[in-house]
């Protein structure tokens, strides 16, 4: 699927939304159930507080009341039946509450024990519906007492197993909030290296032709043409790569003109050069050699590859020649009729041609004369190659590095 740079990012921008949210939703979910939980944990635990303070009320209430029924002489009047209907009442208010706290329980002990107190109240009413019976009976009174003492034994019991389960209860809780923090902890760890795997992924995808471009653009630098920029994708960064790539093209051809117009100057200079028949070489700037042409060649008895594009300081060219090549850079100017001596190469002393051999003879004749006038410049006769002057003439370009100096030698003074 072919996205442009606009809806990739847009698209990255929902995505990056969407884990936000499901990250938000998760953690909201995690802090929910724990609320949940709490609370419904609270919630039984009040009722069972609220119903255990009452049935604690309701027991002490009935105790007492047995208590003046045991102690009261008067068994047969008013008083003694109002207590008698009195601690009915309190039995039926603490069946209600027994039953409602067993509602609440879901643990066998504890509905036991529960049980076992609905039996005994059970009981005390049955005793006290016939309390008319045994009036002065002591008996029925002592059951009275009897089943009173369970209740309240029964109900410490259950105090005691209320206790343990607060504990429970406290431990429960702390278990929920451990296990919330430790799943909002995986939720926020998992979060976090998915955005980091996003952030990663998704911004290389977007930068990765941008990069292409750009090494593109270094390769240009360096001028190599033979580079394209290849992107599939129909958007706004594949119209700039199809660009560039025309671009590229266009500079390749252009550059394959611009070199072979180059050459075709190089073969015309060259055959003017060497239509002159005199020797003529060229160099930059930086002192290395560009040029040299055929007469040259014979007198120096080298190979191109063995002096062009090098330092002159490192070649076969005579010091003469160096020199005069290193003031005319120095002043940028053109130099006239300077002395240039190359000598013969000692190799050269077996091999050495007839026309070379006349010119020694022609050297020897010219310093046997001139020895009655001075002392010779040019050096001695046998290894001498080229004795003459030489002109240089500066080829300006719009920066000095770009200067080009061509020397023409001569074995006359230039007029």
């Amino acid at each position: 699927m072919n996205l442009s740079l606009r809806n990739r990012v847009a698209s990255s921008f929902i995505i990056a939304n969407f884990v936000v949210l499901v990250l938000s939703f998760t953690v909201f979910h995690h802090l929910n159930s724990l609320n949940k939980e709490i609370e419904k944990i609270t919630v039984k635990s009040n009722k069972v507080s609220l119903l255990t303070d009452s049935i604690r009320i309701t027991a002490v209430s009935l105790l007492k009341h047995q208590r003046k029924i045991l102690t009261d002489k008067s068994r047969g009047d008013k008083i003694y039946k109002q207590r008698v209907e009195k601690i009915t009442n309190l039995c039926d208010s603490f069946t209600s509450e027994l039953q409602s706290l067993d509602s609440l329980y879901t643990e066998v002990d504890v509905k036991k024990i529960i049980a076992q107190m609905l039996s005994y109240v059970d009981s005390l009413k049955v005793i006290l519906s016939k309390a008319s019976l045994f009036r002065r009976d002591s008996v029925g009174v002592q059951s009275i007492e009897e089943l009173a003492d369970k209740i309240l034994d029964s109900f410490t019991e259950f105090q005691d197993l209320h206790y343990f389960q607060t504990e429970e209860r406290d431990k429960k809780i702390k278990s929920l909030i451990k296990e919330t923090k430790r799943n909002m902890m995986i939720t926020l760890i998992i979060g976090f290296l998915g955005t980091i795997i996003l952030g990663l992924v998704i911004p290389g995808k977007i930068a990765l032709p941008f990069k292409k471009i750009k090494d593109a653009i270094r390769e240009l630098q360096d001028c190599n043409f033979d580079v394209s920029i290849y992107y599939s994708q129909d958007d706004e960064i594949g119209e700039i790569a199809h660009e560039m790539n025309k671009m590229i093209h266009s500079f390749k051809v252009f550059e394959e003109k611009r070199a072979d117009r180059i050459h075709v100057e190089i073969r015309k200079f060259d055959a003017l050069a060497n239509l002159i028949k005199k020797p003529i070489l060229v160099a930059n700037a930086e002192s290395k050699l560009i040029y040299i042409n055929n007469r040259l060649y014979d007198i120096l008895q080298v190979q191109s590859e063995e002096i062009l594009g090098k330092d002159m300081n490192e070649t076969v060219i005579p010091k003469s020649i160096i020199e005069n090549y290193e003031l005319a850079i120095k002043r940028r100017s053109k130099i006239d009729n300077a002395e240039v001596l190359i000598p013969l190469k000692k190799t050269e002393s077996v091999d050495e041609t007839e026309e070379k051999k006349e010119k020694k003879v022609e050297l020897s004749e010219h310093i046997k004369t001139t020895e009655t006038n001075g002392p010779e410049v040019f050096g001695e006769a046998d290894e001498v190659a080229f004795k003459g002057y030489a002109t240089i003439i500066p080829i300006r370009g719009k920066d000095s590095s770009l200067d080009y100096y061509l020397m023409v030698l001569s074995e006359q003074v230039f007029t």
